[in-house]
């Protein structure tokens, strides 16, 4: 039968039951137990003692299978991931209830009570006596919805994915749970979480392109923020020592198995710290974290064998494009012929400077390379506005990245807190910035705060999406945001 027709069969029923005054849709139903908890108590019982004690259940949930015609028939409702068979008699229900369960359709919610049991086959069942109806589906599950496989669909109605695939709420428990293993390690250790605004006047923090709003009411262009970093800086200004922020970032550029245009980071910064006790406590901080969330720091992604054992490998931009890249070394002090070589190997370098090949370079040669953690360091000046220098290399900065499982995880370094090298710094990034990032400003009130003295600091942001990626081995940032951004439907 089409789905049309099945909506049709169902929306007749609805009719009925509201013509025989029977509310499809009540407010309420008081739950006493879940179908784990039955499980729980239950499973191990036998018939005999389930016969002789004569235990009831009172609970709800979605009906997910029927068998069975006639005055008998047995169903499955599924509650919270969990399943239970229900047993239904008409001689049990009644005529009226039994009524009411043959308009029930896979999909519906129903309230329910009963005796605990067990059938001959040993499954443990409820023999139902009283039925409520809570919510009457009017559209039919998709056909084989039970793995459904199909990924348009699975993206664009997340609420069908998570329906029928079990895995996919699991990915999503294990994302809540890696958020609130961090905030619990953050916590443990001082930081304090704060918020931030999400529309700037000035963006900045990273370079990229932003969204663009406007504010009707004070006749305001703003942006939707590409990074919380200058604000959170302003709190060490402002007295706070250790801050952090789980926040939602928005960057107006491609879409990929690895970017989303709406995506989840985590920035927080120390003062006091350099980049080097900043990756310290990143590596701490993964590593725990992993291992309380998945059980072990060894794990499988993408079929990489992925190792969190501290130590970590770290390496310099220039050793990791060398090393891991293939790049020949001799070609790092030959900015053109690094780019011809680049080129002919499809990075796209052809208007860029010499620091932001470096980064291109990285990016595409070394980045898809790492499977075990690595920290690539002392990153070119000109592509790291907001980093410190390093001691006696002029064109190098206290900056770092994270790579692991082909993924750039983390990105950290020790902050500049000296508001004449950072207005130098942001006039020279405005100038030399990449050619598809739009003209950027000197945050002025950026440097302003900067002016009232900042301690020395070291700050880093994570990637929340992409370490649950590697935490549930899932090939795309889609397969982890439950709404990810897709084109509409023509």
């Amino acid at each position: 039968m089409a789905e049309a027709d099945l909506i049709d069969v169902r929306r007749r029923k609805l009719e009925d039951l509201e013509s025989r005054g029977v509310d499809a849709y009540p407010r309420r139903f008081e739950v006493e137990t879940t179908v784990a908890t039955l499980r729980g108590l239950y499973e191990g019982w036998d018939e005999e003692r389930l016969q002789e004690e004569e235990p009831r259940a009172r609970l709800a949930g979605r009906i997910v299978a029927q068998r069975g015609h006639g005055k008998a028939g047995f169903a499955d409702i599924e509650d919270g991931g969990r399943r239970l068979q229900l047993y239904v008699r008409k001689d049990v229900l009644g005529d009226d209830g039994f009524a009411l369960w043959k308009q029930v359709d896979v999909g519906d919610f129903v309230g329910l009570e009963g005796a605990v049991m067990k059938t001959r086959s040993g499954e443990l069942s409820v023999r139902v006596d009283a039925l409520t109806l809570l919510s009457k589906a009017i559209r039919p599950l998709p056909e084989k919805w039970h793995g459904l496989k199909d990924t348009e669909i699975r993206y664009r109605q997340r609420y069908l994915d998570l329906l029928a695939n079990p895995e996919v709420r699991e990915t999503f428990k294990t994302r809540a749970a890696i958020i609130r293993g961090l905030r619990a390690h953050l916590d443990a250790h001082g930081f304090i979480e704060v918020e931030t605004p999400m529309m700037q006047p000035v963006y900045g923090g990273a370079v990229a392109r932003p969204f663009t709003t406007h504010h009707n009411t004070l006749d305001l262009d703003l942006y939707m923020r590409i990074a919380p970093e200058l604000y959170l800086k302003r709190l060490l200004v402002g007295g706070f020592q250790r801050v952090y922020e789980l926040n939602r970032n928005f960057r107006n550029e491609g879409i990929s198995t690895l970017h989303n245009p709406e995506f989840t980071m985590l920035e927080f910064y120390a003062s006091y710290w350099d980049y080097g006790r900043m990756m310290e406590f990143a590596e701490e901080l993964l590593t725990t974290v992993i291992e309380t969330v998945v059980g072990t720091v060894d794990i499988e992604f993408q079929d990489q064998e992925i190792s969190f054992q501290r130590p970590w490998a770290r390496l310099t931009i220039t050793k990791a494009l060398v090393a891991i890249g293939g790049v020949p070394e001799k070609l790092l002090s030959d900015t053109e012929a690094l780019r011809a070589w680049l080129i002919e190997r499809e990075v796209p370098v052809e208007d860029m400077s010499y620091g932001y090949m470096l980064d291109a370079a990285l990016g595409r040669l070394v980045q898809p390379r790492v499977t075990s953690p690595v920290f690539v360091t002392h990153f070119p000046t000109e592509a790291s506005p907001f980093s410190k220098t390093v001691p006696g290399e002029p064109e190098s900065v206290e900056r770092f990245e994270l790579f692991c499982g082909g993924l750039e995880v983390a990105n950290g370094y020790s902050e500049i807190n000296d508001s004449r090298e950072q207005r130098l710094r942001m006039e020279e990034m405005a100038v030399n910035r990449p050619p598809d990032v739009p003209e950027m400003d000197v945050d002025e009130d950026y440097i302003h705060a900067l002016e009232y003295g900042m301690p020395p600091a070291a700050g880093i942001g994570f990637g929340i999406d992409r370490l649950v990626m590697l935490a549930t081995d899932s090939p795309s940032i889609r397969d982890v945001i439950l709404f990810p951004l897709l084109r509409p439907k023509s």
